[in-house]
């Protein structure tokens, strides 16, 4: 059990460094491609002509990759939380790239969030053994799980049919809402498929099953959403406000999700069920903290002149001599009487 535990913890950390450089690449991309086109929070799709953003989306597919054979190895409660990794990948970039500083108490966020990973992997349930994919069809079908798929398409319709027209570009949690509720179906997907893989490895044909080829069809519908909805999240919103509450919300339904579907805590102490409750919770904390010391982006100026002042630059005649002299090295009553001069 610890030793497929582990497995797991490696790859997620893998996976976490990988995603978070990809949150920084495609984010700089973005910017790129907004500056010469149609931004992506306003229906463009510039940014795929962008070879920075494409660069980052490779990034992001290693580090999912990783994320999915991690999967393989251990329960969704292990792999999941240990995505606030990538958080810390992305605070410490986004401070020399993006010029979001990082502030020292983020530093402390950045270790809760180690301590409570550290907490998750020694309390982390054990992955129960499926022997098919009939097995696991058999748990997507069970009631409590068909609720929630149905409960969680329904929330998405809306958020998506109504709530984006009107609150899209100015409230956070419409994007991240989709991105999240999608998030935590596409994982459950991902890991049927990741299990079906591991028996057809190990000697058992799961391809032949149309129960396989169904999880497939699910995991791409919602990893198409997701990413649409992340890029608008990143686009229009800073990364330090994306980021937490993107943790959270996908984090939260992902573990709820999981332990719907596999029934994680099942035959689980008390204490150990605790244990890694308090170990997110820390996280969570920690990824909190990280995020609400960092700077928000600069609003964006709208106002040519304003940005070409500081280039203007004077002509002034006295003693037949001619100086030339940027304003913004002059003194401001001095440049009040230029101007009114100078446009007489």
């Amino acid at each position: 059990m610890y030793s497929a535990n582990l497995t797991g913890f490696g790859l997620a950390v893998a996976s976490s460094a990988f995603i978070g450089s990809s949150f920084i690449i495609k984010k700089k991309g973005l910017q790129k491609a907004g500056a010469s086109g149609t931004r992506a929070s306003s229906g463009g799709y510039g940014y795929l002509w962008e070879p920075l953003w494409w660069i980052g989306m490779v990034t992001m597919i290693v580090g999912e990759f990783a994320n999915f054979v991690a999967y393989i190895y251990a329960p969704a409660v292990l792999v999941t939380p240990l995505g606030a990794l990538s958080i810390i990948v992305s605070a410490v970039l986004a401070h020399f790239i993006l010029k979001e500083k990082l502030k020292k108490l983020g530093v402390l966020g950045c270790l809760l969030c180690i301590v409570g990973s550290v907490v998750i992997v020694l309390h982390a349930p054990r992955e129960h053994d499926l022997n098919s994919v009939d097995e696991i069809w058999a748990l997507a079908t069970q009631p409590a799980f068909l609720l929630y798929t149905v409960s969680a398409v329904a929330i998405t319709l809306v958020l998506v049919l109504y709530c984006e027209p009107h609150y899209g570009r100015t409230n956070i949690m419409v994007y991240i809402g989709v991105c999240s509720i999608i998030g935590s179906l596409t994982v459950m997907s991902i890991k049927a498929i990741g299990i079906a893989i591991k028996l057809t490895l190990e000697g058992s044909n799961q391809a032949a099953n149309f129960q396989t080829w169904v999880f497939v069809m699910v995991s791409v519908t919602c990893i198409i959403t997701q990413l649409n909805y992340l890029n608008k999240a990143l686009d229009t919103f800073n990364t330090a406000v994306v980021s937490p509450i993107y943790y959270a919300m996908f984090t939260s339904l992902t573990i709820l999700a999981s332990a719907i579907m596999f029934k994680d805590w099942s035959g689980q102490s008390v204490s150990n069920i605790v244990s890694a409750l308090c170990g997110f919770l820390t996280v969570l904390s920690g990824t909190l903290v990280l995020h609400s010391t960092r700077d928000p982006d600069p609003p964006p100026s709208t106002d040519m002149y304003a940005q070409l002042s500081p280039q203007i630059s004077w002509l002034i005649h006295a003693n037949g001599e001619i100086w030339k002299q940027k304003e913004d090295s002059l003194h401001s009553e001095f440049v009040a009487i230029i101007r009114q001069d100078h446009f007489k």
